[in-house]
This record gives structure tokens, sequence and C-alpha cells, in this order.
């Protein structure tokens, strides 16, 4: 079922150990890794969607998992032009999605990614719960920087209720921002307006910092 913007509608699984990380897995069919995530059928909720959806691609039953948080309303990302199946009526853009923030209650022995004839995920492991956003095809960084964000106050409760120290929060990384639209644009305006003021420094990134340290012949920095 697609709205009338072009969004198929969709759930995403964040599945929380206690060893304070998250369960990240490698697409069969490609190079890919992701969270596991699917669409929402015309008679299911999304709750009953996500069940679904993680039985089929990790297999994993509720009895085994414990819902923490859920993203309120809809979380979109556009797909690639070069993914968008022109010839389907009507046409898919992209995906509109509630995230689940859900805690493994067995053992990981548990999961089982050939639980079904079809399987999406090759193998899988245990990642830093902010370690997807950088790792994730690009035009799903985003939506997954939001989904974490807005499950983060969700998931340091587990971590205190365990004694789990958390990890640092997320700082923007150099790749993230790279990923945001109009990004590159603003970059060079800001370069050609300081090359006209007589200003030949490159504008800084944010969460880049400025090198100070004078440059060697090969254009590496000499930092003492």
């Amino acid at each position: 079922m697609i709205d009338r913007d072009g969004f198929r509608p969709n759930v995403g699984i964040i599945l929380l150990g206690d060893n304070g990380k998250v369960f990240w897995a490698k697409r069969i069919r490609d190079a890919g890794w992701q969270f596991p995530q699917g669409g929402i059928n015309p008679d299911e909720t999304p709750e009953q969607a996500m069940y679904r959806e993680l039985y089929e691609e990790v297999g994993l039953t509720p009895d085994q998992v414990r819902i923490l948080g859920v993203t309120p309303g809809w979380l979109r990302y556009r797909l690639p032009k070069r993914l968008q199946r022109t010839h389907s009526k009507p046409l898919c853009v992209g995906q509109k999605q509630v995230w689940f923030l859900l805690r493994l209650m067995a053992d990981e022995q548990s999961v089982n990614l050939h639980a079904t004839n079809h399987p999406e995920f090759g193998r899988w492991r245990w990642v830093h719960y902010w370690y997807p956003v950088n790792h994730v095809v690009p035009f799903k960084r985003n939506v997954y920087q939001q989904a974490l964000k807005k499950l983060e106050p969700f998931a340091r409760k587990h971590w205190a209720s365990l004694g789990v120290k958390p990890p640092p929060r997320l700082r923007r990384s150099r790749s993230v921002y790279s990923t945001h639209p109009g990004a590159k644009t603003r970059r060079r305006k800001k370069y050609r307006s300081n090359q006209k003021a007589g200003n030949h420094n490159p504008p800084n990134r944010p969460g880049v910092k400025a090198k100070s340290a004078p440059e060697n012949a090969t254009g590496r920095s000499e930092k003492n």
C-alpha cells in the first residue's frame, strides 16, 4: 500500500542485546549491512508487521523479545532513482517507517536467519549502538540517525538497569554530514564566496576541526 506521496509503510527493528550492543546483519543478496525491516500489509498494525518481520528475518518470536520503545509518527527515506521501479504504478519513491527498539530476552543462539525458505540475511554480529549510522547505505543514513536518536532514551534506561556503560552520544561525522541534501552545494557556495573575498581556505565542516599545523611539501600536516 503506497501513499499519495509515493511512500510505502514499513517497520524497522533495532534489537538490543544485554551486552549494550545492537543486532547488525548482512543482506544475503548483496554486500550491504542493515537493521531488519519490512513492509506493513494492509491488514496489519505496525506492531503485527514488526513481529512478522522479526520472525521472517531473525527467527525470533514475540516471547523472545520485549518492546522498549517505538518512534512516534513516520520517519521517511527516499530511494535513489536507480532503485525506483519506474514501470510500477503507483510509483514507490521510498519508505515511511515506524521503528521499534527491542530487548532480546532469549539466548542469542535463538537467532535463526533461515527460519523461512527466503532468508533476508546471511550473517550477523553485535555492533556499537551508533555504528550503523555510518555503515548503512548512504540513502538510509539520515533515517537511521533519526531512529536511533529518538530511541536512545529507552536504550539508556535499559543500559542503566543492567549497569552497562552507555556509548558516547552521537557526534556528527563527516560521512553523515556529506549525505545531507544540499550540503555539498552549500559548501561550494561558501568556498566561492571566500575566494572572492580573498580568503582561500575552504570552510570548516561541522564536527571537523580545522588543521592548524603547518604543512610540508607532501601536503600532510606536521604535528609535534
